[in-house]
């Protein structure tokens, strides 16, 4: 597809980068020279140096053909004039990155006066994905799909638990019977798509799917703690800290915020006058004896600078608070301090890209099984994806056993009428069934693109609709 990204930041450098390794044409529009420069000169793409609203730039940028436009600058008002701009001039599809509170109570009116085909808050998407880990702080990451029906999560296994060291087909029947699967792992950066021999070893990040029942029983059998985080200390008070105090707020949690500005501070605590703000350097640990941080079950650090948030998640990480996540945009940091031990680490522009990549995959398949969710797991290195089995899906009634996957590849779980699924050898799909799909390569469009393209094709079931 052809798409054009405004805005060559953190956002707009990291979603061209993905969408060049899917063999998009991608065209970056910038007012910045050394931005453009660096993104011609590390990427496969085309610039343009110019003004994202002005419609001379949008038509030298191919906008009035392009298949889609994502308008990433920093200016909120500037994306959304871009994308009504790109529209009027024949854009298919435009994506606007808004991130002011202020704007997120009439998106839907927004979107429609603006021709906003898609909204994106990172901040806000970041915010709720931390929430997420602070009601279940013994996984290192949780991602839900089936409208919560199904969660994926992650967990860093220790000497000592039953899992170590024994092939997962020796597990007990306690966990056999469990509704979930043990579907990736990351063992020192090396993912694998474990399989009944698989033997997991300390250190490695294990992940399960299934019912979120079943995993709450799973991590109570492994001696990880299920009950959510009860006070949290937030550094820094930007806008995710903003979006995440919301959420926490309105769940009774203890919250005690450290932010430098002055008004910064004052506008928190307008916003949640039952939280604790502190003006202060949250980067000094004096500052973070003096309030108590070991009375703490949860710190999360928001600065805007990546190395003070991992510098001081793995000082709160020494003194033994049970949950520390910690925000990071850079790549290299992130895979850094998971190997030593920090394993909740979250990057707004990897949430933003996800989020867009998922939605052109969709556009790239629009006649195939319709992609629901995409999420990347292990430090990008495999993808979780859900999709809806359509009349066109192939092998619709053919048990699993006589059909052939491609290598790195695993069908995880199926949800049927509300019913999950962890399949077995004689598992089908039906058209209409939910499917999630764990697989170590990315670029996976459709339900058609997990089979061996050399393996003959299974005989379809008589009376069935399989291909």
């Amino acid at each position: 597809m052809n798409i054009v990204i405004v805005g060559c930041g953190k956002v707009g450098f990291c979603l061209a980068e993905q969408l060049v390794l899917e063999e998009h044409d991608v065209t970056i529009v910038d007012q910045r020279e050394d931005s453009l420069r660096r993104a011609g000169d590390q990427l496969d793409v085309m610039t343009v140096l110019g003004n994202g609203v002005s419609a001379d730039t949008l038509r030298q940028a191919g906008a009035d053909s392009a298949d889609m436009l994502v308008a990433a600058t920093n200016s909120d008002e500037v994306n959304m004039v871009c994308c009504l701009t790109a529209k009027n001039l024949g854009a298919g599809y435009t994506v606007a990155r808004i991130r002011n509170p202020e704007y997120t109570s009439n998106l839907n009116e927004l979107r429609r006066n603006l021709k906003l085909d898609m909204t994106i808050n990172p901040e806000n998407a970041t915010a709720i994905e931390i929430s997420r880990l602070l009601r279940f702080p013994a996984a290192a990451n949780i991602e839900t799909f089936c409208r919560g029906r199904v969660e994926l999560m992650g967990v860093r296994l220790q000497e000592g638990d039953f899992l170590v060291d024994a092939p997962l087909r020796s597990m007990s029947n306690q966990v056999k019977k469990l509704a979930m699967l043990f579907c990736a792992a990351d063992r020192d950066g090396q993912v694998f798509i474990p399989n009944g021999s698989f033997v997991p070893q300390a250190g490695d990040q294990l992940y399960v799917i299934g019912q979120p029942k079943s995993l709450d029983q799973f991590f109570h059998l492994l001696g990880r703690s299920s009950s959510r985080a009860k006070r949290v200390f937030i550094l820094g008070g930007g806008k995710v800290s903003m979006y995440l105090a919301r959420i926490l707020d309105a769940m009774n949690i203890h919250l005690k915020i450290v932010e430098r500005s002055e008004e910064r501070c004052r506008l928190l605590s307008e916003h949640f006058p039952r939280a604790i703000v502190v003006c202060g350097d949250g980067t000094d640990q004096e500052l973070l004896e003096a309030e108590s941080l070991n009375d703490y079950d949860a710190f999360v650090a928001l600065t805007d600078r990546d190395e003070d948030n991992l510098i001081i998640s793995l000082y709160s990480m020494q003194r033994g608070i049970p949950k520390v996540i910690t925000k990071c945009n850079r790549q290299n940091y992130a895979g850094i301090v998971r190997s030593l031990g920090l394993d909740s680490v979250v990057s707004p522009k990897f949430i933003t890209a996800s989020l867009i990549l998922h939605r052109a995959r969709g556009m790239r398949n629009s006649q195939g099984s319709v992609m629901n969710s995409l999420h990347r797991i292990a430090n990008g290195a495999a993808e979780a994806m859900e999709f809806t089995a359509g009349p066109h899906t192939q092998y619709l009634g053919v048990p699993l056993r006589d059909l052939r996957l491609r290598a790195g590849v695993l069908l995880a779980v199926i949800v049927r009428d509300g019913a999950i699924i962890i399949p077995e050898g004689s598992t089908c799909m039906m058209e209409g069934d939910s499917v999630i799909i764990v697989a170590r390569e990315s670029g996976i469009l459709d339900l058609n693109d997990i089979y061996e393209k050399s393996a003959g094709a299974p005989p379809a079931p008589s009376g069935g609709t399989g291909a």
